[in-house]
């Protein structure tokens, strides 16, 4: 690991300012789960590390019937403990929960979560300089490679998946995300649009630019009839990324009518993948097995994959499936 200079920044501004505008030169420090693996594994090497730990504010905390203000450092596994987002925002409980272990997640911050870097092989080898690390070339989509885990849907001139869960569960809850910006002031933006693909910004994974810091994320309250969930497949149970998850917020009536749906897919996607086709085929229908069949055939038909990754289509299709069943009918029909 390369020497580097260590400060503790004692509030936003200071923070930004030893930041710089120059994205090689300085990161953030905060749960530290992805920036040290990145460290150690020679992937960035800054002059300059910043803490931002010692801030105050970036541990808000507030939870109630008119929605939920969570700061950046907030831990995953307070989330996950917190049975008022259970009741009111499940799909981000449910997302917290599925990250990691318990000990990543004690220390794991939202803010870390969503702003970590892409785990495709060709970007966690420090051997390799791809388009994600100043090359040209995005190596996963040759025929020959190793992409069983890439991008399905949205991809070029990368195939990178987006890792973070919560992400995922933000963008289908509505969620906005407040940030310091380089002007020292406060901005908000819909998760969605904080999430951005490879044909906007080829070297990074949101709008972020090197000396702004993520400090929020506002949840909306839910209205009346409003459930969620996330669930997320994996190859390892205990601990390992999505290779497909779903994200499915849903406004529903006593007669099981969908008033107002979202449909987010997750670990396909170089960004939170929303299926405007699928909330399409939903959004004023009744619930029935055969609807959420044609939503899931609606939000794969634009899929793309490569050499190896053709799996990912029908196993999110049974994803899409058991949670639109799950947040109707409280329940999802097992695999």
């Amino acid at each position: 690991m390369k020497a580097f200079e260590y400060i503790n920044a004692r509030d936003l501004k200071a923070a930004s300012q030893a930041l710089g505008s120059d994205p090689g030169k300085a990161k953030i420090l905060a749960g530290g789960m992805d920036l040290l693996t990145e460290l150690k594994e020679h992937l960035i090497e800054p002059e300059r590390i910043v803490n931002i730990k010692g801030i105050k504010g970036l541990d808000v905390y507030q939870v109630g019937p008119r929605g939920a203000r969570l700061g950046a450092l907030i831990t995953l596994s307070r989330i996950e403990a917190d049975k008022r987002l259970w009741d009111q925002h499940a799909a981000l409980a449910e997302a917290a929960r599925a990250v990691g272990s318990p000990q990543i997640r004690n220390v794991g911050t939202l803010g870390g979560n969503l702003c970590q870097r892409p785990r495709c092989w060709y970007y966690r080898d420090e051997q390799i300089r791809c388009i994600k690390k100043g090359g040209s070339k995005c190596f996963a989509a040759d025929e020959q490679a190793n992409n069983k885990y890439n991008a399905i849907l949205g991809a070029g001139p990368s195939w990178i998946v987006h890792p973070s869960d919560c992400a995922t569960a933000l963008v289908a809850l509505g969620a906005k995300i407040r940030y310091f910006d380089a002007q020292g002031k406060t901005r908000e933006v819909l998760a969605e649009e904080f999430f951005v693909l490879p044909k906007v910004r080829v070297n990074a994974e949101n709008i972020l630019q090197p000396n702004e810091i993520l400090t929020e994320v506002i949840l909306p309250a839910p209205r009346r009839g409003t459930r969620s969930t996330y669930l997320k497949f994996r190859e390892r149970e205990s601990f390992d990324w999505a290779l497909s998850a779903v994200a499915v917020s849903a406004q529903v009536t006593d007669d099981g009518t969908i008033q107002e749906i979202r449909v987010v897919l997750g670990g396909v996607a170089p960004a939170p993948w929303r299926s405007l086709e699928a909330e399409k085929v939903l959004q004023g229908q009744k619930y029935s097995p055969q609807r959420a069949s044609q939503a899931a055939e609606a939000a794969l038909e634009q899929a793309a994959p490569l050499s190896q990754n053709a799996y990912k289509v029908p196993l999110t299709k049974v994803l899409i499936r058991r949670a639109v069943e799950k947040v109707v009918t409280g329940k999802a029909t097992p695999v």
